[in-house]
């Protein structure tokens, strides 16, 4: 464990890395003596690779029985820093990769942020388009502006309203969109749908966007200010190629690894000129339309996209509004829920390994590399990738 805690010192950290692991060591100096008695089998030579296996440690290795009641603070901190850091160095990776390997990374994370579920969200609210905020029915209009009902059925709303930026808690905001809903269809008018978005139709939307809120709180106490989260998520819902949706609390680990200063709420300007403006200097988001149907799906949302490099569980995709709903419907009881749930339990790394190499086809040579297989399938790449790169290397 003193090797894997201090082998972060012998890494290329960027800066960011470094200011983070400067952090992480505060609150591992806490719990110093509880991380010494877990036994550690792997040890990643780069940061990410370091934050995943020290996060699986903290979630699943630590005896939490043993732990002080004042110690259970420093752990909850440990685990939420060092998934700072895991989207840190994957944000870092996506500001210098071309579009190849951003494709493949997004592809990867296929399973773990329920990818399929979000191209399904994007393609319904692409038939959206068609008709106006006004003509949309009600559901529709939460659909599009990222907020799940209970009414919201899973046979036609088969995926999580609320990926990529949940508005459910900006509530003011919902009040103004159902009362105000003509407003809001100004505003997003400015917003082309095709061509590149320009400085001044983003400023035409966020003059539109705020006076709604103006309009509305000036004879009121509260003062109510225009949310930017929710800004972005219609902005990316009719522009998921030109706009990334954030949340209050993804803006700074945005800000982090993408290396600009970190901005507030309700900050437009920041957003646009740091945040966009700094994504549109990536090689990605500068590739032609692909040809392919499957790359051309991503291409068409590649802004919005951004999100698969921030880090999530191996639960996140368990938790979604739709399967939720759905698994309600099909079972008519608490505990056959629960039973539904177990029969997607989660294979283990080594068990998806060994389902894949048990395949026919699969080569002897390609078996023998069964543990190194482990070790990037548990980095996070997907078996087959894995497999596949094999091939094209070793013939």
């Amino acid at each position: 464990m003193r090797k894997l805690l201090s082998s972060p010192n012998k890494m290329a950290l960027s800066d960011v890395e470094n200011s983070i692991y400067q952090k992480l060591l505060t609150y591992i100096a806490e719990l110093s003596l509880n991380l010494m008695a877990v036994k550690v089998i792997n040890h990643p030579e780069d940061f990410l690779g370091w934050c995943v296996e020290l996060l699986g440690i903290c979630k699943q290795g630590i005896n939490r029985d043993l732990l002080d009641e004042e110690q259970l603070k420093p752990l909850e901190k440990l685990i939420s820093v060092l998934e700072l850091g895991a989207s840190a160095s994957q944000l870092k990776m996506a500001r210098i990769a071309p579009w190849p390997i951003f494709v493949g990374f997004i592809e990867q994370q296929t399973e773990l942020h329920a990818l399929e579920e979000r191209l399904r969200l994007l393609d319904y609210v692409r038939e959206l388009e068609k008709t106006s905020l006004v003509e949309m029915t009600d559901l529709d209009r939460l659909a599009f502006a990222g907020k799940h009902t209970n009414q919201h059925s899973h046979t036609v709303y088969d995926f999580d309203i609320e990926l990529f930026a949940s508005t459910k808690g900006a509530k003011i905001f919902h009040t103004l969109f159902a009362e105000q809903t003509n407003k809001f269809d100004q505003a997003l008018s400015f917003i082309p749908l095709t061509g590149d978005v320009t400085p001044a139709q983003y400023q035409q939307f966020v003059s539109a966007y705020k006076k709604i809120f103006s309009t509305y709180t000036k004879n009121k106490a509260s003062g109510e200010k225009a949310p930017l989260a929710a800004a972005s998520r219609l902005l990316a819902m009719r522009r998921p190629d030109q706009f990334i949706a954030i949340t209050s609390t993804k803006i700074d680990v945005l800000c982090q690894g993408l290396g600009i200063v970190k901005f507030n709420n309700f900050d437009f300007e920041s957003y646009w000129q740091d945040l966009i403006g700094t994504m549109r200097t990536f090689a990605w988001w500068h590739e032609s339309e692909p040809s392919e149907a499957r790359e051309r799906k991503l291409w068409q949302a590649r802004a919005i996209l951004v999100d698969l490099f921030l880090f999530v569980d191996e639960d996140f995709a368990f938790n979604s509004n739709y399967l939720r709903i759905r698994d309600k419907k099909l079972n008519s009881s608490a505990s056959s829920y629960k039973s539904s749930r177990r029969v997607r339990v989660k294979l283990t790394t080594e068990e998806i390994v060994d389902q894949a190499l048990a395949e026919s086809e699969i080569p002897e040579y390609i078996k023998n590399k069964r543990t190194t297989i482990i070790s990037e399938v548990k980095k996070g790449k997907k078996v087959e990738h894995v497999i596949s790169l094999m091939r094209a290397i070793f013939g």
